[in-house]
């Protein structure tokens, strides 16, 4: 069936204002006009994702879709300017996309949307907006709230992938069209290189959840979505809260799959790869062919329940079962209340003042942030360090405890400094002693009252905050230990605050709130099965892919993390298109000091056809003092195997921190 299908490797989608975005289509071998599925990306359909494309485009096509997969304006080939993500004029240009994709004789005006990541947040925020096209979306590891649930800031905090995120955009934006497509791809190129946008600068130029983050969130008003929502994350992911806030607050018919997957598809997941393919035409043939396939019964959540598996840190299948809600909130979920007392987890209330104060350099074992978008490497590891310097309070289980949605943490405290904040993660420990990461949440205690108005504390002065910690889906064994663990730093996830903080606990007023999972007898959940086989881009290796990772102290004690990606390089079999990269990241920071926070991106880009040749080096940093952040970037493009110099700039920018 693969090769019935005809593949349009460009077309031209005009815009109202003379721009056009570049998109690669895959048309069905049926007769006649079929829906459509469009993902919507800044990635490059020519080379950037081109192999994941072929995965899941060719694969919806030889199911009766048509396929489109789009190229963001200033992005791949298409034409104009990017200008921020998931921007108005993004969003604009995805309307038109949408209408000119309906209007198309081998479309019969039906539409749906995929994607993960960038194109699942973008698949719920078109459907936001009402386009009478859209019929359907399928989003995977998306957010509903940008200020709460994406790379910037979590809890308040700010996260160090603000900075780490904005330099991989840096490097990504750089990149120029192709020339085989683009005959002024030069003059185009160097302008995309001279307008770059400083995107790590505006996004910490918005540290409280101002009118720049609602924009694009859909949690603003939940009843604009209105068509049917299929919502997929996995449990090694970053986004691991939108779909039960899906199934919760969307009155469409909204359905939840959370697996152990890590930022991938699930069907090329290094982590317990599932057949996301029979889900996603499932959900489709549904709501756009009106096949009545029974995917509005299918149960509301969907959900693999890890267990202690001793971490490494390396992508690798988990321990757990597959379990279902038919709906959400479920009734077999259920509070279970832990007091904070001294070193414990209590049924009740103890008296008692606990202190929180620990190194800048705890989240040693922290994984990174999004695992998935490195080659290897990136998982949480053995907690049993990064516990031995927080504060802990355990409890030891005679029965098995089994814990499903988003645990809350209330805490009454003092601090000594003005900005403060605070760090809770859940551990799963074993009777050997191995510490599990069930779970983690920030929180900037300047936040204490609304993200949108903080205020500097008052040291010494008592405050309430309530929290809720990422969701999770866990049982711990009989005989292990159920620990919370409270930090004022998780570096290098979480940037530190400016000073070293005490936090005093007032341990009556302060408590952990757990959704415990109680069903007796539960049927077996249509849980996906393993992937079929799926097409892949035949291309001609030049490099194979690798991933180090190194920990170290440097000669004036600060705590190390390198890092490096070799994405490879490959040559693609339908244009030619010779492309590779590599990414070298740095973390350091002084234990006694988090003012000495930095962290470095270094990205390569080459590309190369024939006698045509381009290579971009990219270099970002950030750092910090007391009382600001300090960026630091710097490009230099080359042409030719000569490697002439094209364009070489560098910029720096100074932003106060306020209360991060």
């Amino acid at each position: 069936m693969q090769n019935e299908i005809k593949t349009l490797e460009n077309e031209w989608i005009p815009l109202p204002d003379g721009r056009k975005l570049a998109a690669r289509v895959w048309l069905p071998a049926l007769p006649g006009a079929a829906p459509a599925i469009l993902e919507y990306l800044p990635y490059r359909k020519r080379d950037g994702t081109a192999a994941r494309d072929e995965t899941t485009h060719r694969v919806f096509a030889a199911h009766g879709y048509a396929c489109v997969r789009v190229d963001i304006a200033g992005t791949g080939d298409s034409q104009g300017r990017f200008d921020d993500e998931y921007s108005e004029q993004e969003l604009c240009d995805g309307e038109e996309v949408l209408k000119w994709i309906a209007g198309q004789d081998w479309c019969d005006g039906n539409v749906g949307m995929i994607g993960i990541s960038w194109g699942g947040f973008n698949g719920l925020q078109l459907a936001y907006r009402r386009p009478p096209e859209l019929k359907a979306v399928v989003t995977m590891a998306s957010t509903a709230d940008r200020y709460a649930d994406d790379i910037h800031y979590m809890g308040g905090c700010l996260l160090s992938d603000n900075a780490n995120w904005a330099a991989q955009m840096f490097a990504y934006l750089s990149r120029p069209a192709d020339p085989d497509l683009r005959p002024d791809w030069r003059d185009d190129w160097i302008a995309r290189l001279e307008l770059l946008p400083d995107l790590a600068a505006d996004w910490l130029a918005h540290p409280t959840r101002d009118e720049f983050w609602k924009h694009g969130s859909v949690c603003e008003d939940w009843s604009r979505i209105e068509v049917p929502v299929l919502a997929i994350t996995g449990w090694a992911d970053a986004y691991v809260n939108t779909p039960l806030t899906l199934v919760e607050n969307l009155t469409s018919p909204t359905k939840a799959l959370i697996g152990p997957w890590e930022h991938r598809y699930p069907h090329i997941s290094k982590i317990e790869a599932a057949d996301a393919h029979s889900e996603i035409i499932g959900w489709f043939d549904r709501w756009l062919k009106g096949e009545l396939n029974g995917a509005e019964t299918l149960p509301a959540l969907r959900t693999f329940v890890q267990e202690h598996d001793n971490p490494s840190g390396k992508n690798k299948p988990r321990r757990g079962r597959w379990v279902s809600e038919e709906s959400w909130p479920s009734n077999t979920i259920q509070e279970r209340i832990y007091f904070l007392g001294d070193g414990a987890l209590c049924p009740a209330a103890k008296a008692g003042e606990v202190d929180i104060a620990n190194p800048a350099s705890v989240g040693s074992a922290s994984g990174y942030f999004c695992p998935g978008m490195r080659i290897d490497n990136e998982l949480p590891g053995d907690q049993v360090e990064d516990d031995r310097h927080s504060t802990c309070f355990d409890i030891s289980l005679d029965a098995p405890l089994e814990i499903v949605g988003r645990p809350r943490l209330k805490l009454a405290f003092r601090v000594d400094q003005p900005v403060a904040q605070v760090v809770a993660r859940l551990c799963d420990v074993a009777p050997d002693g191995v510490s599990q990461r069930i779970t983690y949440r920030p929180f900037n205690l300047t936040h204490h009252k609304s993200h949108e108005t903080p205020d500097a504390l008052v040291p010494g002065e008592r405050y309430e905050v309530e929290f809720e910690l990422n969701a999770c889906a866990h049982r711990l064994r009989a005989g292990h230990r159920l620990r919370l663990a409270l930090s004022t730093s998780y570096w290098p996830i979480v940037w530190p605050s400016p000073k070293p903080v005490t936090i005093t606990l007032d341990c009556p007023g302060s408590q952990l709130t757990l959704p415990q999972r109680r069903v007796a007898g539960e049927p077996e959940p249509a849980n996906p099965g393993p992937p079929e086989k799926f097409p892949t881009l035949a291309a001609d290796v030049l490099r194979d892919p690798s991933s180090t990772s190194r920990r170290g102290t440097d000669d004036e004690g600060r705590t190390t993390l390198d890092a490096f990606d070799d994405f490879g390089m490959s040559r693609d079999p339908y244009h030619g298109l010779i492309s590779g990269s590599h990414v070298a990241t740095h973390y350091s920071i002084h234990p006694d000091d988090p003012a000495s926070a930095k962290m470095v991106a270094d990205w390569r880009f080459e590309f190369r056809r024939d006698h045509w040749q381009v290579r971009i080096d990219t270099h970002s940093r950030m750092s910090c003092d007391e009382t600001h952040f300090y960026l630091h970037r710097s490009l230099r493009a080359t042409e030719g195997p000569d490697e002439t110099e094209v364009l070489s700039k560098e910029w720096s920018r100074t932003i106060p921190r306020g209360l991060l």
